[in-house]
């Protein structure tokens, strides 16, 4: 049996959940009996049911379970969360063999599924696509090593080395990036539990935040007002998404019911070493910093990231704010219409 060509097929799958099941990771099952796919599944929203749990209810005849091999992404869980353990559901099911792509690094699992697993007398294979299953869960598995969120950051950048002009007529973005891109970017903020941007941007283009050009969830906002300098008549105060302001002011918030929280940190200290932390403490495994160049510049001198989309628009503004100064190597390039987007990883 070819377990590469399922564990493939568990990580398509597995896409499908990225954006929604935070703080849970996006894991992709699929099972096989007699070398035909009979179920598959992938994990809920956050608090619905795990990948495995979704494949096996998929299937129609269970007497077929006993005989069959399901595939994980990840391996499966053995502890009680949100949902029962998913290996206890396969030790149930008498599944006969259980192939995993990765072992979970979560203290709470680290190969207590696979134990639990081998002791009821399933066989279990480990390591199949590992690498390819590690880059799927790459935002889990950053969480749970490094104990803060995965971090990309992005900005568009003039060819002449310019993210915005220096002054602005009206309150709104100047776009340096064309309709393709801008689209490109709601889809990646589809995909990422938070974004982030400083003070100057909120104020100078009064952004929403939101993936209206794409369908997906919103990510939760989350913005670097140190002095509480940005009116509550802006669009980041229209309480329409969760939106964390990370401030030096003692602020009293209000309670569950509101989408608005207050949290304070040193300024004179490691402002995104501190930032990181509060959106760890709040559960968020990614996060896109979106600017502007003081606030991408912060978290590039203190070494805090994992990828950069850097977009360069074929538009010259002769003069402005500077595009941050980073390095990296560059992992993916392509053309966008009259665009190039380059995604750098942190070396």
């Amino acid at each position: 049996m070819n377990h590469e060509v399922y564990i493939e097929r568990c990580l398509q799958i597995a896409k499908n959940g990225i954006g929604v099941t935070s703080p849970n990771p996006s894991v992709g099952a699929v099972i096989v009996h007699q070398n035909k796919i009979i179920a598959e599944g992938f994990t809920s929203n956050y608090g619905g049911n795990h990948a495995e749990v979704n494949a096996i209810n998929a299937v129609k005849d269970k007497s077929l379970l006993k005989e069959a091999t399901i595939y994980v992404t990840l391996e499966p869980c053995s502890h009680y969360g949100k949902t029962p353990p998913c290996a206890d559901l396969i030790i149930k099911h008498k599944l006969k063999k259980v192939v995993i792509g990765t072992l979970d690094t979560n203290s709470l699992v680290a190969g207590k599924g696979v134990k639990r697993l081998e002791k009821a007398g399933i066989d279990v294979k480990v390591g199949v696509l590992e690498e390819k299953c590690k880059k799927h869960h790459k935002r889990f598995f950053t969480s749970q090593n490094k104990k803060r969120p995965y971090v990309i950051l992005k900005w568009a950048t003039s060819q002449d080395g310019f993210i915005a002009p220096l002054k602005k007529e009206v309150q709104k973005p100047i776009w340096i990036s064309n309709q393709y891109s801008q689209q490109l970017v709601h889809k990646l903020r589809s995909k990422e539990h938070a974004i982030l941007v400083g003070t100057n941007t909120a104020i100078a283009d009064n952004p929403k935040l939101n993936v209206r050009s794409w369908s997906g969830n919103n990510p939760i906002r989350v913005v670097l007002d140190k002095s509480l300098r940005i009116e509550n008549n802006l669009n980041i105060y229209d309480d329409s998404v969760k939106t964390i302001f990370i401030t030096e002011k003692e602020v009293h918030n209000c309670g569950d019911e509101s989408n608005i929280i207050f949290e304070k940190i040193d300024f004179k200290q490691k402002i995104a070493e501190q930032v990181l932390a509060v959106l760890q403490k709040h559960n968020i495994q990614s996060v896109i910093i979106e600017g502007g160049t003081q606030t991408l510049q912060t978290f590039i001198d203190e070494n805090l990231w994992d990828e950069a989309f850097v977009f360069t628009g074929d538009v010259c503004l002769n003069d402005g704010i500077k595009a941050p100064v980073f390095g990296g190597q560059i992992i993916h390039q392509q053309e966008i219409k009259n665009d190039t987007l380059k995604i750098y990883k942190n070396d």
